[in-house]
């Protein structure tokens, strides 16, 4: 097998057929070897059915996997145990792949051998238009435009692809990425119910190895962003869940003994950022959503270290009382 499409979903219904459509449309010029695996992950609408009709009537291979754990995470590495493959490219139930997304991706990989992980250019299609306002903050929506030459992540500047359209090698994920990671194991959920943090923790742990991350603008994306996406409520609390992740991730891109130092040198860096963006736009905040988002990331990342370490012992408080529930059932009865 020379190559496996991984498609997480939860209630995918009516978004499954469409990208399923693209995948039939693939063109493959290598005549490549090829499977679909689709990971439902809990869903409680028709979503077996759907992949079922797709099943009696497909060109290659659609497997069906149940990961019961919730969240994306816990299903990409559902599907990463079991593919066939080498390589696994990773597209959301709400990605629609151009007709050489495929070949693309297998090429990519031949041609720059030291890539252990390459994200696509993903441009969004949008339910309706964004203000203008907006656009300095779209990339955090999972929209990727860095030209049309490849590129690669550097380590230092702490930039890294989404999963959405993201191609890995299957060894380089078994090797470097763990099952659970600190945020999923922190239970620590965005808005939209998913552990916030988790894909970049992960991707962040594939860029401290050997190996390298790279943009392949030839894997086209069309990332389909409903309506209530661009809503305040909605975009607010992202941009707040993103900043009070990024002290996992950031612990990740240094050495122990530098942490100390990382910390002090980020507290002071994200509170001069927090207090000179209040100053600049405090009275456009109620008006101009992108600079709310902002300062709902700036502090979100000044709290983060904070709010983690809060999370954390909620968390080992919580194993503790489970533990004791286990070993003297009769004293937590009523």
């Amino acid at each position: 097998m020379d190559f496996t499409v991984a498609i997480p979903t939860y209630n995918g219904e009516h978004r499954l057929p469409e990208i399923l459509e693209r995948l039939r449309s693939q063109t493959n010029p290598a005549n490549l070897q090829w499977e679909v695996l689709i990971v439902d992950n809990n869903s409680s609408d028709r979503t077996p059915q759907v992949i079922q009709s797709f099943q009696a009537n497909f060109s290659v291979v659609i497997r069906c996997l149940k990961e019961t754990r919730q969240g994306a995470g816990y299903a990409r590495h559902t599907a990463i145990r079991s593919a066939q493959s080498d390589l696994i490219g990773f597209l959301d139930d709400d990605n629609l792949p151009d007709e050489n997304w495929l070949n693309a991706a297998y090429q990519f990989a031949q041609d720059y051998s030291q890539a252990g992980a390459y994200g696509s250019q993903i441009r969004g299609e949008f339910e309706v238009n964004p203000p203008e306002s907006l656009r300095r903050i779209l990339p955090f929506l999972a929209i990727t435009e860095r030209g049309e030459k490849p590129s690669c992540y550097i380590r230092s500047k702490g930039l890294l692809p989404p999963t959405a359209g993201l191609v890995v090698r299957k060894q380089v994920w078994l090797d470097y990425v763990p099952e659970e990671g600190i945020l999923m194991k922190l239970k620590f959920k965005r808005s939209d119910g998913n552990h916030c943090g988790e894909d970049i923790e992960a991707l962040s742990y594939i860029h401290r190895s050997p190996w390298e991350i790279w943009y392949n603008p030839a894997m086209k994306i069309a990332h389909k962003i409903p309506s209530w996406r661009l809503e305040r409520s909605y975009l607010l609390l992202l941009f707040r869940s993103i900043g009070l992740s990024r002290y996992v991730t950031r612990r990740l891109n240094v050495q122990p003994w530098q942490r100390p130092l990382m910390l002090v040198a980020y507290l002071v860096n994200d509170f001069q950022k927090s207090l000179l963006h209040y100053c600049k736009y405090r009275s456009q905040l109620q008006t101009d959503l992108a600079a709310a988002c902002e300062m709902e990331l700036f502090l979100g990342s000044l709290l983060s270290p904070f709010y983690l370490w809060q999370a954390y012992l909620w968390q080992a408080n919580l194993s503790q009382k489970d533990a004791c529930e286990k070993s003297f059932p009769d004293n937590f009865q009523g």
